[in-house]
């Protein structure tokens, strides 16, 4: 810990020593007011806010994933349902062959 830090104090306790700045605000704070983030001790404050903004990144892609997940679903069905057809018609003509050579 640096000599300035020492003497630095929680910008919301002031009779506690600080044990780290917030690198998104630049503020100081004691132990109990920072979070540990993708590897960042961040404040609640600053926590917050990046909460708030990554749902809004999140919602974009989400809107196109239904769409996508839709067609997806269709497209599946409907091969699914046009090879068991073909299926069916193959066992069909040789079923009806069978019986032709009989």
């Amino acid at each position: 810990m640096t000599g300035a830090l020492i003497h630095q104090r929680c910008w919301n306790h002031e009779l506690r020593e600080a044990v780290c700045r917030c690198p998104a605000c630049g503020r100081h704070f004691c132990r109990e007011c920072v979070t540990e983030h993708e590897s960042r001790l961040l404040c609640a404050t600053c926590l917050q806010s990046i909460a708030r903004a990554a749902p809004a990144r999140r919602h974009r892609s989400r809107a196109l994933l239904a769409p996508l997940a839709a067609l997806g679903g269709l497209l599946l069905s409907w091969s699914i349902f046009y090879i068991g057809g073909e299926i069916l018609l193959e066992i069909a003509a040789r079923a009806e062959h069978a019986w032709r050579i009989r």
